[in-house]
Formats: C-alpha cells, sequence, structure tokens
C-alpha cells in the first residue's frame, strides 16, 4: 500500500530551499527566454516610452484592483490610465539594470506558459475577472518562494507610486500637498 499525503514527512528546510533555487532558475530563465525569442516585443505600446502592449493587459487588470477603494468606481479608467502614464514614466527613468528585472517580470506575466502555473489566471490578463486578480495577488504575497513574494512586493510598490504621486490620489489618503513656497 503507498502512502498517502498525510503519511509523508513534510517537506524539510532543505527540500524546501532546493525546490525554491529551482523555482527561481526557471523564473529567470522563461524571462530571459522569453526576451531572447522574441516573445516579448521590446517595442513600447503607442504613446508610452517603455510600457509594451502585454503590460498594458496586465496593468489594466490590475491597477483596478490595487487602487479599489481609493478611487470612486466612475473614476476608475481615469485614474488607470493616469496610473499607467505615471508608471511609464517612472520606469523610463529607472537604470537599465532595474529596468531589465522589471521586464523579466512582466515577461513572465506575460507568457501564457508560466502566467497559468505562477498566477492561477490562465486565460488572457484582459478576460482576467478581479476576483481573480486578488487571488493572483494573495497568492504571490503569501507564497513561500521569496521570488514571488518580490514579484508582489515591486508590482505593488509601481502602481502605488504611480497612483499616489498623483494630485487627485491625495484627497483620500488626507494628503494637503506640498507646501506653497
Amino acid at each position: 500500500m503507498s502512502p498517502g499525503l498525510s503519511d509523508t514527512p513534510a517537506l524539510s528546510r532543505r527540500g524546501l530551499l532546493k525546490f525554491s533555487l529551482g523555482a527561481s532558475a526557471f523564473l529567470a530563465t522563461a524571462g530571459l527566454g522569453a526576451s531572447l525569442t522574441g516573445c516579448s516585443s521590446s517595442i513600447p505600446a503607442n504613446g508610452f516610452a517603455i510600457l509594451r502592449s502585454g503590460d498594458l493587459l496586465f496593468l489594466r487588470a490590475l491597477i483596478p484592483v490595487m487602487l479599489k477603494g481609493a478611487v470612486a468606481a466612475e473614476n476608475m479608467p481615469e485614474a488607470t490610465e493616469a496610473t499607467l502614464k505615471n508608471l511609464d514614466n517612472g520606469l523610463d527613468h529607472l537604470s537599465p539594470e532595474m529596468l531589465k528585472l522589471t521586464r523579466q517580470l512582466f515577461d513572465v506575466l506575460g507568457m501564457a506558459v508560466t502566467r497559468g502555473p505562477l498566477t492561477g489566471v490562465w486565460g488572457s490578463w484582459e478576460n482576467a475577472s478581479a476576483e481573480q486578480m486578488r487571488h493572483f495577488l494573495h497568492r504571490w504575497e503569501n507564497s513561500s518562494l521569496s521570488l514571488l513574494r518580490m514579484g508582489h512586493s515591486s508590482l505593488q510598490q509601481m502602481v502605488m507610486m504611480a497612483w499616489y504621486s498623483r494630485r487627485e490620489s491625495w484627497a483620500h489618503c488626507g494628503y494637503p500637498g506640498p507646501p506653497a513656497v
């Protein structure tokens, strides 16, 4: 009789480290592979300096979920587009190495072969529901893999910095704005 799941020992610390290293290598290889094979276009989308069409599909699904509660529903489309413009401007001022890492993150999220297993969103980002996006964010935030937790943190910081640097976001958080000089 084969042992059941409850009969097998828990994953050891060494096993977890090996798994994390393997997953990190897989993600890095997938991102690099996408970049080298041309799966990820390096051509910015129309009207953007850095963000590509595939990045925009993902971010347009992500931003409304992250800004829920900070933006009224009727203002969400404008807030999303304004956040995208600010994010693009911020990415345009990153160091080449940081931009490369950010593009690798977007490449991994954009490739169907990695998107499904890593995020739980098996279809296109444009068809992802808000609930699927929340589940994806929760999954990465609480992952046992530090690489996914870092990805979550990066996404959250990029979006929040892009939104809260906009004047229209300040009233929601009680910030009166910079002092007049």
